[in-house]
């Protein structure tokens, strides 16, 4: 368990390193995951500097009512779906004054999966203020701590990804 949150804690670190150095922010959009990314990046000493809000929409209502997330999409592809987590990237966008956003919907379990979109399905989309997206849907293994915890790795590590290296 420690190896696992020094993990987090270096990737959380890492992105406000990062977004520091650009003068950006970072919202967050979270279903499965809970707060749990805000969480970790609010435990890094000054990251009220690049950490701008989180929204926590658990429900498809508040995610309609909170991010704008249309109710035609959550009706046709679901709410663990590339295309929810994409409005749900684009919303904290609009709804706050960062920069970038992270959004995170899935099943953790332990039910509520089905054949198409077993438990452990976790979709992400990634934001920025200039127009860019990106999305991918994972499958992780384990209970529902592992399958949140893994959501959470991964949202963090793809948005280093986005953001690309430190800035000289």
């Amino acid at each position: 368990m420690d190896g696992e949150r020094e993990r987090l804690d270096a990737l959380a670190a890492e992105v406000g390193a990062r977004l520091a150095a650009r003068g950006e922010a970072l919202a967050t959009a979270e279903s499965c995951t809970g707060g749990w990314v805000a969480q970790c990046v609010t435990a890094v000493a000054g990251s009220s500097a690049w950490f701008e809000r989180g929204f926590v929409t658990y429900s498809n209502e508040a995610k309609v009512d909170l991010l704008g997330v249309a109710p035609d999409t959550l009706a046709r592809h679901g709410a663990v779906s590339e295309a929810t987590a994409i409005e749900m990237a684009a919303g904290a966008l609009r709804r706050s004054r960062a920069q970038w956003a992270l959004a995170v919907t899935g099943i953790a379990g332990p039910a509520g999966g089905s054949p198409e979109k077993p438990v452990g399905t976790v979709c992400f989309a990634w934001a920025g203020a200039d127009g860019s997206t990106a999305c991918e849907t994972r499958r992780f293994p384990g209970d529902r701590e592992a399958v949140r915890r893994a959501a959470v790795e991964h949202a963090l590590a793809g948005l280093l990804v986005r953001l690309g290296p430190m800035l000289a």
